[in-house]
């Protein structure tokens, strides 16, 4: 039933309120001639599939969720897209491509499982020279980015942080009208409402500090070590 009453809050439908950002982000890079692109801590694929369409490469998409893989293989089955992405269960920790494999990384969602300057520091040998990393991370990191991100020889080409409000008006919001919405017609079912409780819990920790979920962009290039 847990899995019954998840499926139909259907948080991928409001995360994909973001893909406005994911697209701003993409379209500040130069054009890209088909790229290999891998995307870390891919989820079910929104911003996955979003990739897909603003692109002509092949996207390599990584998560550790094997029942999100699970939704994003049917997403790229129902839009024949097999020959251009490859779904890969992994976690980003044990990647063991080859050094200089992707002209672009991206990584959407991740940085609050992996500190900022570790994702510069692993991920720069997966880059080729030249080639772009795409994070969206946590606002914290705002003060001391530009350091790192020239302690590990990236160009920053560009940044944006969200609108101070993007989580609630985007995400948070639309999410708890949903759980109200299935709370009144499940009144009966306990074992449902009780997940309901559960997210709801996080809508409203969330409501008591707002600005902990401030997050950003930050569009880098690899250049060359001095």
């Amino acid at each position: 039933m847990s899995e019954n009453i998840l499926e139909k809050i259907n948080r991928d439908q409001f995360r994909a309120n973001f893909l406005k950002y994911t697209r701003k982000a993409f379209l500040t890079l130069p054009k890209l001639d088909n790229p290999f692109i891998l995307d870390i801590g891919c989820g079910s694929g929104i911003p996955t599939m979003e990739l897909a369409k603003l692109s002509t490469g092949t996207i390599f998409a990584l998560d550790t969720d094997q029942l999100a893989l699970d939704k994003l293989n049917k997403k790229i089955k129902e839009k024949k897209l097999e020959n251009r992405i490859k779904t890969i269960k992994c976690s980003f920790y044990e990647m063991n491509f080859q050094d200089e494999s992707f002209d672009l990384i991206w990584a959407e969602g991740v940085g609050y499982f992996i500190r900022f300057e570790e994702s510069l520091k692993q991920w720069r040998r997966l880059l080729k020279t030249n080639g772009f990393l795409v994070i969206h991370d946590d606002i914290k990191t705002l003060p001391t980015s530009r350091t790192l991100i020239k302690k590990y020889n990236y160009k920053l080409l560009d940044y944006f942080a969200l609108p101070k409000d993007a989580w609630w008006v985007d995400y948070y919001r639309p999410l708890e009208s949903r759980i109200d919405e299935l709370r009144q017609r499940i009144v009966k079912d306990s074992s449902a409402l009780e997940v309901l409780e559960q997210q709801q819990q996080e809508i409203d920790n969330f409501k008591t500090n707002p600005s902990k979920a401030r997050s950003i962009f930050y569009i880098l290039q690899k250049i060359m070590s001095k």
